[in-house]
């Protein structure tokens, strides 16, 4: 990376760094049951409310039991149920229109990370009607409180329950942008392990991964914090020790319950402390491709973490250590190799591959910017990366045969360095 680049990177990262003990971050109050909703709103006078859902979670029957208690308690609720993997811009100004021509009073994103991303975007949209959702992209763009909004997360992996950010996709230019603000933290959140029992083992395994992949940027970067810290490292340690018995066994819910956990924990931990480029380059391939955000984030972690090199040895070690596959006595390179082992290991436990068959190299170049764009100067990454460097990892993941590595080896940058 350009030297004044990036110097400039590194001083706006210290700065939003020192200013996290003032900045109002807060974490929503957890339920473990959906029935619990229903005193929430007889107590704010909400009659009517908008559940934001897919197609596959209303087909399971998910929602049933919580619309039950709706009914009971006579609770007038809606259901949008089109959103898609990587939601759109579509998506959201059809559930806000919905919203607003029902009379709604609350928003409830009921799903994985894109129902609950798509309700935030729509409370922003409805909090914000002067400013389209590219107007809000990146930082403290929102700035007004938006209605009531409740999580449900139906896996354990996004962590979009804790977060302040809500992801969306451009469809004309299928470009993947953040929004990110305090107010799109959902003001409750309800963590029951029972509506992930029927969740599949390849959502099961990508979401955990997606949480996994949370925990390790958030502690590696240069914000980490005391408290992040440890929520990551916890959360590192709940996922090693509960995702092969999730995996394995759907019905275990003693893991689905400490998935939840961990998923909530990293959650926290990269609300304060950001993540990194396996998420800007995951997000550019999810907006290019519609690769699910948590396969993608799982094939790239241990591609980036290698990148990364020494630089990460140390932070690795803790991680292992949190993970109970090192001890403290190991060395920070030996710690550090075998955590990353150990999520290619689970990786090849969970047949998740090392490439993506959809990537087209005259792609690479934009998604590539499109990457830098959204990390730098914001993510506070442990080594930088520009556009050049970045092309790098989409070429790792490209599937291309011999002939095409003979004569593109040459042509991909070598090892980053600040």
């Amino acid at each position: 990376m350009n030297p004044m680049k990036a110097a400039y990177c590194r001083i706006y990262q210290r700065c939003l760094w020192l200013s996290i003990p003032f900045l109002p971050y807060r974490r929503p109050k957890l339920f473990y049951s959906t029935s619990k909703l229903t005193g929430v709103f007889e107590e704010r006078g909400i009659h009517s409310v908008l559940v934001i859902t897919d197609p596959g979670v209303k087909k399971l029957g998910l929602i049933n039991r919580m619309l039950e208690h709706f009914d009971h308690h006579n609770i007038r609720y809606l259901i949008y149920d089109k959103t898609v993997a990587n939601p759109t811009i579509d998506n959201v100004e059809e559930a806000r229109d919905l919203y607003i021509k029902e009379g709604c009073q609350a928003l409830i994103g009921f799903g994985g990370g894109s129902s609950m991303d798509c309700a935030k975007a729509v409370g922003a949209r409805i909090a914000r009607p002067d400013k389209t959702l590219a107007q809000m992209r990146g930082i403290l763009k929102v700035r007004k409180k938006l209605p009531l909004l409740i999580a449900v997360p139906t896996t354990a992996g996004t962590g979009s329950e804790t977060t302040l950010a809500a992801v969306v996709v451009d469809p004309e230019t299928r470009h993947k942008y953040a929004i990110n603000d305090f107010p799109l933290i959902p003001e409750y959140a309800v963590l029951d392990p029972k509506i992930t029992v029927s969740l599949p083992p390849f959502l099961t395994a990508s979401t955990g991964m997606d949480a996994l992949t949370h925990a390790v940027e958030a502690y590696i970067g240069k914000s980490v914090t005391r408290e992040t810290a440890k929520c990551s490292l916890k959360a590192v340690q709940l996922i090693f020790g509960n995702i092969y018995r999730a995996y394995d066994n759907g019905k275990d819910m003693e893991a689905r319950e400490n998935m939840s956990k961990a998923a909530c924990l990293a959650g926290c931990a990269f609300t304060k402390s950001y993540v990194g480029y396996i998420h800007a380059v995951a997000h550019s391939l999810g907006g290019r491709y519609n690769i699910p955000h948590g396969y993608a984030n799982a094939v790239l972690l241990p591609i980036v973490l290698e990148d990364y090199g020494p630089a990460v040895y140390g932070k690795l070690r803790d991680l292992a250590v949190a993970a109970g596959i090192a001890d403290p006595k190991n060395t920070k390179e030996e710690a550090a190799l075998r955590f990353i082992q150990a999520i290619k290991e689970m990786k090849k436990h969970f047949h998740f591959g090392d490439t993506f068959p959809e990537i087209r190299e005259e792609d690479i170049p934009e998604m590539a910017a499109y990457a830098d764009k959204e990390a730098n100067p914001l993510y506070p990454v442990p080594v930088l990366m520009d556009a050049k460097s970045l092309s790098r990892i989409y070429y790792q993941c490209m599937v291309r045969n011999q002939e095409d590595d003979a004569v593109t080896s040459g042509e991909v940058p070598g090892k980053a360095s600040e």
